[in-house]
C-alpha cells in the first residue's frame, strides 16, 4: 500500500467519464450508450482492417457512415478528412472502434466539432480515459489537453483483445505501462495520481505476462483493461512527463510504430530518471512486488516479455540521432522531471535505444558546464 503525503495542499484534477467493463457484452453496451447519449446520427470511425467488428458491434445502432482513413500519429489530412466526414452526415455522435490511432482520429473531429466520443478500445492505448490529443503535420507532433476531445463513455470488453496479437499485446501493454511510470515524474504528480499509478502497473504487470503464456486467457486480458484505465487516468491527472515527450517528438518526426516505440525508449527513460526519483523508485517497486532494485524488476519483466529491442529495429537511423536528441530538446523537458536532462545525455539516451543496449541505470554525475545551454 502506498502512503499519502497530504501535509502539502494536494490538487488533483479528474474527468467526468462513464466507463463501462465487460466480456462479450460490447454489441449491447454500445447500443446502450448510443441510446443514453441520445444519439440518432453516428459517425462509425474504424481502421479498414477493424470495420468488420465495428459493423457487428454497431449492428444495434443508427449509423450514418463509416470512416476508415485511420493512420497512426493522426497526420493533418486525416483530421481534416475526419472532420469533413463529420459535417458531411451531420453526426451527433462520434464512435470510435480501435486502438490510439482511431480513438485519436475521433479526438480529431471532437476538438473542432465538440461532438461526443463514444470509444471501444481494442488494443491497451489508454487514449480513450485522457483528455489528450495530438496531431502531427510537416514531422511535427503537437498535443494539447481540451476536456471536448474526453470521451463521454467507454466500453471495454475484454474478448475484443483476443485476437490482438501477442506482440502488439505487449507492446500495448507497455504503453499502458509509461502512463503509469510517467505519471510519477509529471508536472501535476500527487498522491491521487500515484496511488492510480502504482495499482495500474501492478496490473499490468501480473497480466502481461500471463497473455504472453495463453492470448486466449479472457481474464488476463480484463486485467490489462483495468490496469490501462488506471495508467491512463493517473495520466490525464498528472500530466505527460520525460518518456512522453520523447516518444512524441520522435513518432511525429520518423513515424514510427507507437506502441512499440513506447516499449522500447521506457526502460532507458527509467534508466535516466530513477536515480534521481527515489518516490518513483519505491512506486514502481511497489506495483512489481519487490523490496529492492525495482529497476532491475522491470528489466525482468522486459525479458520475460520479449518486446523489440531498439530503435533501429522500428526504422530509426544511426545518422538520425543528434537531430532527434536536438528536437526532443527544443521540446523542453518538464521542469518537474526528477533531473535535469541534458542534451549529451539525451543523444546517450537515445544511441543506447538505438542500438538496444541493455537499459542502465544512469549515475547522477555533474553536468558539464558546456551542455547547460542545451538543456
Amino acid at each position: 500500500m502506498i502512503a499519502a503525503d497530504f501535509a502539502s495542499p494536494v490538487v488533483h484534477e479528474s474527468w467526468g467519464q462513464r466507463v463501462v467493463f465487460g466480456s462479450g457484452t460490447a454489441r449491447q453496451d454500445v447500443a446502450d450508450a448510443v441510446a443514453g447519449l441520445g444519439a440518432g446520427r453516428v459517425l462509425v470511425i474504424a481502421a479498414d482492417r477493424e470495420r468488420a467488428l465495428a459493423e457487428d458491434i454497431c449492428t444495434d445502432v443508427p449509423v450514418v457512415a463509416y470512416f476508415g482513413g485511420v493512420r497512426p500519429h493522426v497526420p493533418a489530412d486525416a483530421a481534416r478528412a475526419v472532420r469533413a466526414a463529420a459535417r458531411e452526415h451531420t453526426a451527433d455522435l462520434l464512435l470510435s472502434v480501435g486502438g490510439g490511432s482511431t480513438t485519436g482520429t475521433a479526438k480529431a473531429a471532437a476538438l473542432t466539432t465538440g461532438l461526443p466520443i463514444l470509444a471501444v478500445p481494442t488494443t491497451y492505448a489508454g487514449s480513450e480515459a485522457t483528455p489528450v490529443w495530438g496531431l502531427t503535420e510537416d514531422g511535427h507532433k503537437r498535443t494539447g489537453v481540451d476536456p471536448k476531445v474526453l470521451p463521454r463513455v467507454v466500453v471495454y470488453d475484454a474478448t475484443l483483445m483476443l485476437s490482438l496479437p501477442v506482440r502488439l499485446s505487449v507492446t500495448s501493454g507497455l504503453n499502458a505501462l509509461a502512463h503509469c511510470v510517467d505519471a510519477w515524474w509529471a508536472p501535476r504528480r500527487n498522491p491521487i495520481s500515484s496511488a492510480l499509478a502504482v495499482e495500474g502497473a501492478r496490473s499490468l504487470a501480473t497480466s502481461l505476462p500471463r497473455i504472453v503464456a495463453d492470448g486466449q486467457d479472457v481474464a488476463a486480458r480484463r486485467d490489462m483493461l483495468f490496469g490501462t484505465y488506471l495508467g491512463a487516468v493517473a495520466f490525464a491527472g498528472a500530466g505527460s512527463g520525460l518518456h512522453h515527450k520523447v516518444c512524441h517528438v520522435l513518432g511525429g518526426a520518423y513515424d514510427l510504430e507507437h506502441a512499440a516505440l513506447h516499449s522500447v525508449v521506457l526502460p532507458h527513460v527509467v534508466g535516466l530518471n530513477l536515480p534521481a526519483a527515489p518516490e518513483a523508485a519505491r512506486h514502481l517497486a511497489a506495483a512489481l512486488d519487490v523490496r529492492t532494485d525495482p529497476f532491475g524488476a522491470l528489466l525482468t519483466l522486459y525479458a520475460s516479455l520479449e518486446p523489440p529491442g531498439s530503435l533501429a529495429e522500428l526504422g530509426l537511423a544511426e545518422e538520425e540521432l543528434d537531430r532527434a536528441a536536438g528536437l526532443v530538446m527544443a521540446a523542453q523537458v518538464s521542469d518537474s522531471n526528477p533531473r535535469q536532462v541534458t542534451r549529451g545525455e539525451m543523444r546517450e539516451l537515445l544511441g543506447r535505444a538505438c542500438r538496444g543496449d541493455t537499459p542502465v541505470p544512469v549515475p547522477l554525475t555533474a553536468l558539464r558546464t558546456e551542455e547547460h545551454s542545451d538543456a
